[in-house]
């Protein structure tokens, strides 16, 4: 690792935005995340950094905007079986069972099967309407930390809303971004004969082709500033190894047809759009 990858994770590592740690409330366990000191000045920092790198994220640097979306967000996705609120400087949420896919990541015990249902779950989740958006919902920071897998239901949900996307970007856009924010954290870490299966799998399984043909107009590795931040979400992985794992996956997305339109709606159907975070 060099100089310039040194300083970046030093950097990422030094934004300890908040604090995060769990305890027991009766018979419940209970995460609990607060906002540290000083936490809004480290937030606009980085939000600038967003923007002069044309990264399309922002953290929520103000208190009650970020409190507000936490809960509402996690209970969007989760309230039907978990329960969240705000309190003072925190958020309070029922731990989800199960472990995050970046644990099962690093051991080796990520599978197909996890997959899957991972993808089912931004699927799922991008089908919200979200009036913060006026458009379908986007998580912001989508990366493989934050997507818990419960072997028991072979459920995956997602946690931590602390960042959003901006909101100018069309929903297809933003919600390619969420992808793409996986896929990255795959493309470092998995082996190579299974991280094009892995890919695959995720975008055959999420089977949005509108979303995902905007994923493939992005899968060319940026220039400058925004590079520190790709380097962060590959775990700073050879940029031609990554280049080389995305235009595989570039060839394999034609191949697969998963850009193709979808067929329209049959005559008298209806689409049902959920409530959301606002």
């Amino acid at each position: 690792m060099g100089i310039l990858e040194n300083g970046a994770s030093r950097l990422v590592e030094a934004i300890a935005i908040n604090s995060v740690w769990e305890k027991k409330r009766g018979n419940r366990t209970v995460v609990v995340k607060r906002r540290n000191l000083h936490s809004g000045q480290l937030a606009d920092l980085t939000n600038l950094y967003f923007r002069v790198a044309n990264i399309p994220i922002r953290f929520w640097s103000k208190l009650d905007e970020w409190r507000r979306w936490e809960v509402d967000c996690f209970e969007m996705l989760n309230g039907d079986c978990f329960q969240a609120h705000a309190s003072g400087r925190r958020r309070v949420a029922e731990k989800l069972p199960g472990e995050s896919l970046w644990e099962h990541l690093k051991r080796g015990t990520l599978t197909t099967q996890m997959v899957r249902s991972a993808a089912l779950e931004f699927r799922r989740a991008h089908r919200f309407w979200s009036d913060e958006f006026r458009g379908r919902w986007s998580h912001g920071d989508a990366s493989i930390t934050n997507v818990i897998y419960d072997p028991k239901t072979n459920r995956a949900r997602f946690i931590d809303f602390e960042i959003y996307h901006d909101k100018s970007l069309p929903a297809a856009a933003r919600q390619a971004d969420d992808l793409l924010v996986f896929l990255l954290d795959l493309v470092g870490t998995v082996r190579t004969r299974q991280w094009l299966s892995f890919a695959t799998t995720f975008l055959e399984a999420y089977g949005d082709r509108e979303v995902i043909a905007q994923l493939r107009s992005r899968l060319d590795l940026p220039g400058g500033l925004a590079w520190i931040w790709w380097g962060v979400r590959t775990n700073f992985t050879n940029p031609a190894k990554v280049k080389g794992r995305l235009t595989n996956l570039s060839r394999a997305i034609l191949k697969l047809n998963l850009t193709e339109s979808p067929p329209p709606l049959a005559r008298g159907a209806n689409v049902v759009l959920q409530s959301t975070a606002s």
